[in-house]
């Protein structure tokens, strides 16, 4: 259909709605023609010839890579961009070449096909689900009004300037202005989970013009025209002007219905296709799908340069010693030993011996690398899929490991974005609590009238009385229905106020089965309260509101609501009641409502503050009650007053708001409510123990500002004992930016004050600023909001802003559209060179998932598109810390201790050639036999490394969540970098000196040991038994298989030796195995398997030594974890009736954690763990972290002001930070 993309953003990609995977931007281009941007959109409704000279986008979407045709050249040629595949292509290439190659062309053309051929099926695979997805959405039915009838047809047939007509329940195909519905007024209800992540309804209406075109008859003949903004990603903006019948009528959000919304509670609607296709606010809003490497990828790939680069200085040495021996030495032993036909110089044989040696030594990384890297990665995710404790029964659902490509990043995480409704909450409201007439509600008493906890035994309030009562709703608080009883004036009208003062609809289905509409959850909740307890809105027309008081029906005339907004942070409604009094209901926000009280009964607005107060220290959502009499005189004034501000065009907004303020005044204290927006089971503990494993959380929503920092308190990332948690709402680029200076100075301040001795310079590097601002004193908080946040990250401003949060310890950015939140994950990527995870469970939460180094999606309630567009996924927030402290921390162990390994391996294995150059001539003659050279890394060694990169273990699991400190060294990248390769080619190098020289002098000096064969037989087998013996000192967790795999691969080791120099193989392959008996006559001479066992000694021992005193000198946090593991397995078999074992694991709250015996408490203000004294009496006055430490003031300067240093600088008792 070639859709076409216009005024899209510069690399924006796509992000299918309903149902399908987040894929990369580049497929677009392959089904779209690029136009200039548009300055401007028109269309015009029922002409599509008119619509099609502008080349609009259709609705077409089209995501894959491939066709049949194109797949194997372009398939070939992204993956011939890793360094990798093109040095083997080199490689196999030279061995082609008889003149040059001593080893067969088989030894590399095997596995480079086999890797190949492994990408391609992989990549073919998840092309076909992408073919499968777009056919899938594409093929979608949509009733489309051609010709004055309504006719089926393809989403990807539907045009600009269509109409279509929707019904209940329906995904909206594309960006329509919405022109009429079954509902009265126009009205229709959607829910926009794909779009902002929120599950509540929420209302749009049709302009008052169209809203009567209710038939298809009528909508045939209608040609409006509409004029508005071009292709934009403001989900919350529309700016547009409908023409039609020679007037105009401005156009707003409210009246449209963006594709990713479903139409809920009406019938049907008619709607006007605005934008289509890859134009739709929902695909310009998904962020570029990024291939994601890790940073070992990107190592590896730097360390196959320098290889290469280390390769060709061995080559040039070897060539130049063979020019220089063939013309020394070489040219007296023509008869003997004569040149090729082709070479007729010493410098032209130098030349071929260096491609010759190159073709040698390459085995120093070979091929087998990148095919193990992949299995044990694929273990990992397995390991991810199969974990029990992150199986949610609820939902039957596991954890998911997306993608194997980023287990080991995992394990380096600094930064978490997460969202917020659905991620870190359940999305549930409750009524929890309330206070009225100063008394407080909501608390189980016992029978003297205090306090006591929920047990078993507690039985809720027994609402049966009611037959329109919620069944699902639960209140443990009897006292508030028998003052409900009993006739309390102050509780009846405070249950009147929660069920007139809303914007709720009701539907009732069946008679007495009520359902309500809200368009929050807040207000579901309260109305749903106030039901229980007798006061049940029962429906609502525009003028009139409905409400079941105790039984009797009342209707109140709806005389004017007063809407809720950001800035009046309340809402009021006026009501006529049947005895003709009129009086206004209102509710809001604590700061806002209690300055417009009516100063009589201070008593009363005493105690409540002190509730609200008691409430918000809970972590509830508070709101206050209050209600004001009017006058009739009075109020018809006011009503005039107001129907004058709405005409006016100019002004109008903040004339009609001063009108509310004056009459939303000198009113009476009713109340309060307090709500509890649930979070997930686990979030505040799992939060805590990210925080301590040095990982910052910042939290970026679509919510509004109090539902955020309400949930910011719930979980604990916000807190009474913080120094202060600052707010920017500026509303222009000067006031944000001073608002952010003023935070950072007060930062500043707190700092001298308690003589850390900085100044705060006007002009200092950004990158002095930061370190100097994460030393702080205090901890402090950030919140900010989506219009303060669009100038924070403009580029004059972004590094200011990101000085400022990255000294905080808690951010949260709130009222933030999809964009926002990949640009605030962009900026922290882009200047922290950290590792990002971003975490998220809505349509609204894909660009940051696709923009950080990791994508986590959770499958809860808001569809699946952050699933699918996800490198991991589970169901449960809490999960999180399973996944990064255990499943991260051991795959990025695991690899570091393979990669280390297999360099040290290979460079052991493949310098013996260098070493045996000197002493044949510098012939490229190898070492040992090509079928060892075959085997050595697909046989010999494969299996055992294999299997310490995929089961290793450090600590067990439980002790990586209870010592989260263990987490750092991934965040510092201390386990495997340039340093630590550098250390595995030493040791390689060290291992092939020995295991070349200690024979060699053996055979020089042994008449009975003097063939090359022999020597070939002892070095090979001493280089497999040393690499053997390594490997199980660097194996830390031993299982059968690791057992198994080791001592296997020596016996096949040796069967297969033997086999080559048998009879048999001889008699059917003369030509191949000649040497017969060799190895049964070499390994039957006690003077090889002393070689042998010297050289296992020599190349070991220093390994074991320095190992040792490592350990005992400079012990790892994870060597004092096994060490005290080990003391207190000594301590319960020798002092089992000594204190009381706890349970392993458990958590007392985010801040606190009991442990088994030995250990104490991690307290909240020092954040640190004291180890026993008995656990750790061997290592008194060792620096256990504090090489940690001195790296990350070397990676960070200024550090972790939270470290914890023992006070007594080595006592008995060492304080641990973890």
């Amino acid at each position: 259909d070639g859709a076409r993309r216009r005024g899209a953003p510069a690399g924006g990609s796509l992000s299918i709605s309903h149902g399908l995977d987040q894929l990369p931007a580049h497929a677009m281009e392959l089904c779209a023609k690029k136009h200039p941007p548009e300055e401007e959109r028109r269309v015009k409704a029922n002409a599509r010839e008119y619509n099609e000279k502008f080349q609009y986008a259709s609705n077409c979407i089209k995501t894959s890579k491939y066709n049949i045709i194109t797949f194997l050249p372009i398939n070939l040629f992204e993956q011939f961009q890793e360094v990798a595949n093109t040095y083997f292509l080199f490689l196999l290439i030279l061995q082609l070449i008889p003149q040059i190659s001593s080893l067969s062309w088989f030894t590399t053309i095997v596995p480079l096909v086999l890797v190949l051929t492994i990408t391609a099926v992989k990549d073919a695979t998840d092309d076909y689900f992408r073919h499968k997805s777009d056919n899938q959405v594409n093929s979608r039915q949509s009733q489309v009004l051609i010709n004055g009838i309504l006719q089926q047809e393809q989403w990807m047939h539907v045009r600009v300037g269509d109409i279509i007509k929707l019904e209940n329940n329906q995904f909206v195909a594309a960006d329509l202005l919405l022109l009429s519905s079954s509902e009265p007024h126009g009205l229709c209800y959607i829910e926009t989970a794909e779009l902002d992540g929120e599950t509540n309804m929420k209302v749009r209406q049709a302009i008052p013009v169209t809203s009567e075109l209710s038939d298809t008859s009528k909508l045939a003949h209608f040609d409006g025209e509409v004029i508005c903004e071009p292709p934009n990603n403001k989900l919350d903006k529309f700016s547009g002007t409908l023409y039609w019948k020679e007037s105009k009528h401005p156009l707003s959000n409210q009246n449209m219905l963006l594709r990713g919304c479903v139409l809920r509670n009406t019938e049907w609607c008619f709607g006007l296709v605005i934008f289509a296709g890859p134009d739709t606010k929902l695909m310009q809003n998904s962020g570029r799908t990024k291939f994601k490497r890790t940073s070992i990828d990107r190592l590896m790939n730097t360390l196959v340069l320098w290889i290469f680069g280390f390769l060709v200085c061995m080559g040039v040495i070897l060539a130049i010693g063979n020019s220089i021996w063939e013309y020394e030495v070489g040219a007296c032993f023509q008869i003997y030993l004569p040149w090729d036909e082709a070479v007729d110089s010493a410098f032209f044989s130098g030349f071929l011996s260096f491609w010759s040696y190159i073709i040698i030594l390459n085995t120093v990384v070979p091929i087998s690398l990148y095919v193990s890297v992949e299995v044990i990665r694929l273990g990992h995710s397995y390991f991810i899929n199969w974990d029990k404790k992150m199986y949610c029964a609820k939902r039957c659902t596991p954890a998911e490991a997306r993608t194997t490509t980023l287990n080991e990043e995992l394990g380096q995480v600094e930064y978490i974005f997460s969202d917020k409704t659905g991620t870190l909450t359940q999305n549930i409201m409750v009524f929890s609590k309330c206070s009225v007439n100063k008394r407080s509600y909501g608390d189980v008493l016992d029978v003297l009238g205090y306090k006591a906890e929920l047990g078993e035994k507690t039985e809720p309030v027994d609402f049966s009385f009611n037959p329109l009562a919620d069944p699902n709703f639960t209140f443990w608080d009897t006292g508030l229905l028998e003052a409900v009883k009993l006739g309390d004036p102050h509780v009846h009208e405070f249950f009147r106020l929660l069920s007139l003062c809303h914007t709720v609809m009701s539907e009732e289905k069946n008679p007495g089965e009520l359902y309500y509409k809200a368009q929050s959850p807040d207000e579901g909740a309260l109305v749903t309260a106030a039901r229980n307890f007798g006061f049940v809105f029962r429906s609502r027309t525009p003028k009139t509101i409905t409400v079941q008081e105790l039984g009797q029906p009342v209707t109140y005339q709806l005389l004017a609501i007063l809407d809720f907004n950001n800035v009046r942070k309340r809402m009021s409604v006026i009501v006529r009641n049947h005895e003709g009094q009129i009086r206004l209901y209102c509710k809001g926000a604590d700061t806002i409502l209690l300055e417009r009280l009516h100063p009589g009964n201070q008593e009363l607005y005493n105690v409540t503050t002190d509730h609200l107060n008691e409430y918000a220290g809970e972590g509830l959502r508070t709101l206050v009650l209050a209600y004001r009499d009017l006058e009739e005189s009075y109020y018809t004034s006011w009503a005039e007053r107001l129907q004058r501000a709405r005409t006016i065009s100019e002004g109008r907004e903040d004339r009609v708001a001063r009108l509310y303020e004056e009459v939303e005044n000198d009113m009476v204290l009713l109340g309060a409510t307090a709500i509890e927006d649930k979070l997930q089971q686990g979030v505040p503990e799992t939060i805590a123990l990210l925080t301590l494993a040095n990982i910052k959380i910042w939290v970026l929503t679509g919510d509004k500002q109090e539902t955020a920092v309400n949930i910011g308190y719930s979980c604990k990332m916000l807190t009474d004992e913080m120094t202060e948690v600052f707010i920017i709402t500026g509303h222009t680029v000067l006031e944000v930016r001073q608002e952010l200076r003023k935070a950072r100075e007060k930062m500043m301040d707190s700092s001298r004050s308690v003589g850390n001795g900085f100044t705060y310079p006007e002009k200092v590097a950004a990158s002095n600023l930061t370190s100097v601002l994460e030393a702080v004193a205090g901890e402090y908080a950030l919140v900010i909001n989506g219009h303060s946040l669009a100038h924070a990250l403009e580029a004059d401003m972004e590094l200011e802003f990101l000085e400022t949060a990255c000294a905080c310890k808690a951010v949260i950015c709130c009222r933030v559209t999809p964009l926002q939140k990949a640009q605030v994950v962009e900026l922290v990527k882009k200047y922290k060179k950290a590792v990002t995870l971003a975490i998220g469970d809505g349509a609204n939460d894909v660009s940051m998932i696709k923009t950080a180094h990791i994508g986590v999606g959770i499958s809860g309630q808001e569809g699946i598109q952050a699933v699918l567009a996800s490198d991991y996924s589970f169901s449960q927030f809490k999960f999180l810390q399973r996944l990064l402290l255990v499943h991260g921390r051991w795959s990025y162990l695991r690899m570091c201790k393979f990669l280390c390994y297999f360099f040290y391996k290979n460079f052991a294995f493949t310098m013996v050639h260098f070493w045996f150059g000197f002493f044949c001539g510098f012939s490229a003659q190898t070492v040992y036999d090509q079928y060892f050279i075959t085997l050595y890394n697909i046989v010999y060694t494969s299996l055992p490394v294999l299997a310490m990169g995929v089961f290793d273990q450090d600590v067990p699991e439980h002790r990586s969540l209870e010592y989260p400190k263990l987490y750092e060294p991934g965040q510092l990248n201390l386990l495997f970098n340039k340093r630590e390769f550098f250390i595995c080619i030493a040791q390689g190098i060290y291992t092939s000196v020995f295991m070349f020289f200690i024979p060699y002098g053996v055979f020089s000096d042994n008449s009975h040991l003097a063939d090359y064969q022999s020597f070939a037989v002892t070095v090979a087998t001493s280089l497999v038994i040393v690499v053997s013996v390594q490997i199980g000192l660097d194996t830390g967790f031993w299982t059968a298989i690791n057992h198994f795999f080791i001592w296997g691969s020596l016996a096949i080791y040796f069967a297969i030796l033997f086999a080559m120099h048998s009879d048999g193989l001889f008699q059917l392959f003369p030509n191949q195995f000649r040497f017969v008996g060799n190895a049964q006559n070499t390994l039957a001479q006690p003077a090889v398997w002393l070689t042998i066992a010297l050289t296992t000694v020599i190349c070991i021992i220093p390994v074991v030594a320095f190992r040792f005193l490592k350990l005992d000198l400079k012990p790892e946090l994870s060597d004092t974890v096994r060490y005290t593991q080990l003391v207190r397995k000594k301590q319960k078999t020798q002092h089992r009736c000594m204190g009381r074992v706890g349970r392993v694991g458990s958590r007392r709250s985010g801040y606190a954690f009991s442990h088994q015996e030995g250990f104490g408490e991690l307290i909240m203000s020092g954040k640190n763990m004291r180890l026993s004294s008995l656990a750790l009496s061997s290592f008194s006055g060792r620096p256990s972290t504090s090489w940690i430490e001195t790296l990350r003031k070397k990676k960070s300067t200024g550090g972790d002001s939270s470290v914890a240093s023992s006070p007594s600088g080595g006592g008995p008792d060492r304080t641990l930070k973890v």
